[in-house]
């Protein structure tokens, strides 16, 4: 499993508002014909911060920030809530998180048994074992890539706010079984097997 990247310890000293206030900062400087005109005055600008805090809480601010300098290096314009949102989104590799996308591929085309797979990441595992193994295997990738990648983002969101994913190992069967059947119960049961299956 890929551990985070040193730059999530920085996450620790920055909080959500330090976060809006930088991206601010940051689109002043990089559309500031745009930026004064999209947000005239000190109370807008306010507004508008605390609109952006409520709408970006569930990510952390390592991503914002991230992803705001994504964004100021690929767009020419002050960018939108929904083109930061789609940012954020795309920055879990700063939690050693693969896409979605290449996290499904991953979990379709892993090797059994499952839980011995050089897994990129714990939650890419977690989210397979989720949406069920049968079901990647098995349905097509518009039915099951929906399942999967459900279980996915609320896994990247825990793994996001520092929640470490168990490993979750399935126990061993025992070399020797305690006690042997008797014939009798043998017969029993695999008469009562015959039944249930209508055999």
């Amino acid at each position: 499993m890929k551990e985070p990247t040193g730059e999530f310890n920085n996450d620790v000293k920055l909080d959500r508002v330090d976060a809006i206030n930088q991206i601010f900062a940051e689109f002043e400087f990089a559309y500031h014909n745009q930026f004064h005109k999209a947000f005239s005055d000190v109370g807008s600008q306010i507004i508008a911060k605390k609109y952006w805090l409520g709408t970006l809480e569930q990510y952390s601010p390592l991503q914002i920030v991230h992803a705001a300098k994504q964004v100021i290096r690929t767009q020419d314009y002050l960018p939108s809530i929904a083109t930061l949102v789609k940012a954020c989104e795309q920055g879990l590799d700063l939690f050693g998180l693969p896409s979605p996308r290449q996290a499904y591929i991953e979990a379709c085309g892993a090797s059994s048994p499952k839980r011995d797979y050089p897994w990129s990441h714990e939650a890419v595992y977690r989210a397979g074992q989720a949406a069920g193994w049968f079901i990647l295997a098995n349905e097509s990738e518009s039915r099951s890539f929906p399942v999967f990648d459900y279980h996915y983002h609320l896994l990247c969101r825990q793994v996001i706010k520092g929640v470490e994913l168990e490993v979750t190992g399935v126990a061993p069967l025992p070399d020797k079984v305690a006690r042997l059947l008797s014939k009798d119960e043998a017969k029993a049961r695999l008469a009562k097997m015959r039944d249930e299956l209508g055999l």
